[in-house]
């Protein structure tokens, strides 16, 4: 399954649990965007940005995201989540995420999230750190 994620730096293995599925026997769409959170933070994880931000105050916050529901889940399921940059400009970034059922064997979804960098000692917009730019560069090679 992870030639469907060649293209994604950043790939997490997640578990579909009982309690994600709703009264309709499938997965409730409210988890998808879970799943995609728990990839977007891995992937600033990797980056170490959580650390960035204590000592800059300039962290990301999520001002957007849009999802393309292929298929439904259901339990038991395992899931691979992808995630990548898409694009960077100077206070934002366009983040592409996929995510892959084991079980069906395909992507099931594909998101597409903006995150704005934001001063949080200030309360407002700002510029991405530089050092954040060249390690988002650094893993997408």
């Amino acid at each position: 399954m992870d030639e469907l994620l060649t293209e994604f730096p950043v790939v997490i293995d997640l578990s579909v649990s009982w309690g994600d599925m709703d009264a309709l026997q499938h997965v409730n769409h409210v988890e998808y965007f879970r799943y995609f959170l728990n990839g977007r933070v891995s992937y600033l994880e990797r980056l170490d940005a959580l650390n960035l931000m204590e000592d800059t105050g300039v962290g990301l916050i999520l001002a957007s995201i849009q999802c393309r529901f292929k298929r439904p889940l259901t339990y038991p399921d395992q899931l691979l989540v992808g995630t990548k940059v898409e694009k960077m400009e100077n206070d934002r970034l366009l983040v592409r995420q996929a995510l892959v059922s084991m079980k069906l064997r395909m992507i099931v979804a594909e998101a597409e999230a903006l995150l704005v960098a934001f001063d949080y000692n200030t309360n407002s917009k700002a510029a991405l750190p530089d050092e954040l730019k060249q390690k988002i560069q650094a893993l997408e090679k």
